[in-house]
């Protein structure tokens, strides 16, 4: 696909725009909409009580037993240790504070009754040996009953069906929250520390860059174990809802993580465009940004821009590594493109809703894509024009989305809470800066 004129600039102020690697069309209409305020606290904003510990939701400290049995926990200590714990007895849920959780989903995307029925896929000996450790302890047992109950009504099981459905019956139920191939990662806190309104919740830009780092390193770790247990994988969305309209089920943090056995569309493509042109992101991402003054901040591993012909307003980090899978980047390479999408979600604030889409190369592909992610800022609705047209309008323009980043960058690293080593005219924003063709 060979698009001639991605970027047009109309003389009345329009934007006409076509993403490169998609086709979608979109279009800048001056007036059409308010600039988003990283700041503005929503006049909706309720005053909240303080709860100890947090209650506000099923993903808080209070509901762990109404959740799936943990896959694994990480523990930060005062010392500035991490620990990382995988299997926890149900007995031990309240022992310690995690900064984040990693279960299975209770209502998966892609069942496990998907894999099994189609790939005669059965749990490995791993998860299998856990599954026989937690139900072999009485407080496992309880728990997997309960969580199992739980969604037993969610189904709408009646209280009769669900009485009469033997415990072992149960259990052999339970098989996806064990060996299961949709997995959240979970924050600890719901909100911020000293929060007084129902908005002040914890975001990815609140936490420090260390922890999102370890917030990345946990997620690729969980990518990991689910590839070496379900042979059939080939390939994991990654992504994180934030916010009602961006379409989370609760307002916590979490990253989610839905195995698929095919790459998806949007993949395939991408793989498809590389193979008629190796160097189409250096072209058509950095060095076009690059081009139109849309590169807003840029580190020795990564860089953020502006990307175009998105139907939200999107920000664009690209890993500039020859090392194109999340688990192949060395921990400095992980660490300098995890402080530059932490510095874009704390820029933008935590009150834009909006969805974290990452993108990388299949296990199974030998064409070479880096490792990017997407951040769409959900801030408004399409509508009939959209429909009717597949013409897509935006309410801000490219440059005045960098204009709302820059100048929050600056003050945030003045102040020390991100780590971005240039930004805006800083930024080198070399031509082909991305290696991920170099093998």
């Amino acid at each position: 696909m060979v698009v001639q004129n991605p970027y047009v600039v109309m003389k009345d102020g329009t934007i006409k725009q076509v993403n490169p690697f998609t086709g979608t069309e979109v279009w800048f209409i001056p007036g059409r909409g308010n600039k988003p305020d990283p700041n503005a606290r929503p006049k909706t904003a309720q005053k909240i009580e303080t709860h100890v510990p947090e209650d506000y939701c099923s993903f808080c400290e209070a509901s762990y037993w109404d959740t799936t049995p943990e896959k694994s926990r990480l523990l930060r200590y005062q010392d500035g240790r991490y620990e990382h714990i995988d299997h926890l007895p149900a007995a031990e849920m309240n022992k310690s504070k995690p900064i984040f959780r990693r279960i299975s989903n209770l209502f998966e995307i892609v069942s496990t009754d998907y894999w099994k029925k189609n790939y005669e896929y059965f749990l490995s000996d791993k998860n299998l040996a856990w599954k026989n450790r937690y139900l072999a302890d009485s407080s496992g047992r309880e728990h997997v009953l309960h969580v199992m109950k739980t969604k037993m009504r969610l189904s709408r099981m009646t209280e009769k069906q669900i009485e009469e459905t033997p415990p072992d019956t149960i259990f052999n139920m339970s098989d996806s929250f064990f060996g299961g191939a949709h997995e959240l990662i979970i924050s600890g806190p719901h909100f911020k520390a000293g929060s007084q309104y129902d908005t002040d919740l914890l975001a990815s830009g609140d936490m420090t860059p260390e922890e999102h780092f370890h917030f990345f390193k946990f997620t690729i770790c969980a990518a990991q174990d689910i590839t070496e247990n379900n042979r059939y994988v080939r390939y994991i969305s990654i992504f994180q809802n934030w916010l009602a309209p961006a379409g989370a089920s609760f307002n916590h943090l979490h990253k989610q993580l839905v195995a698929l056995d095919e790459w998806g569309f949007s993949v395939q493509r991408e793989v498809e465009l590389v193979r008629e042109n190796s160097n189409v992101y250096n072209e058509f991402a950095t060095n076009f940004a690059s081009y139109h003054n849309l590169v807003f901040a840029e580190n020795d591993h990564a860089i953020a821009f502006i990307s175009v012909g998105h139907r939200s307003p999107t920000l664009a980090i690209y890993s500039k590594s020859r090392n194109c899978r999340p688990e192949e980047h060395t921990d400095e390479e992980l660490r300098g493109f995890s402080n530059l999408v932490h510095a874009c979600h704390a820029a933008m604030g935590s009150n834009i809703p909006c969805n974290e889409e990452w993108y990388y190369l299949p296990q199974d592909a030998v064409e070479r894509i880096p490792w990017h992610i997407l951040i769409k800022w959900r801030t408004h609705t399409p509508a009939g024009f959209e429909g009717g047209t597949k013409i897509y309008t935006n309410t801000l323009a490219p440059t005045e989305m960098r204009d709302i980043m820059v100048p929050q960058l600056y003050k945030l690293r003045a102040e020390g809470r991100v780590i971005v080593k240039n930004i805006a005219t800083e930024c080198p924003a070399k031509a082909n800066a991305l290696k991920y063709y170099e093998k």
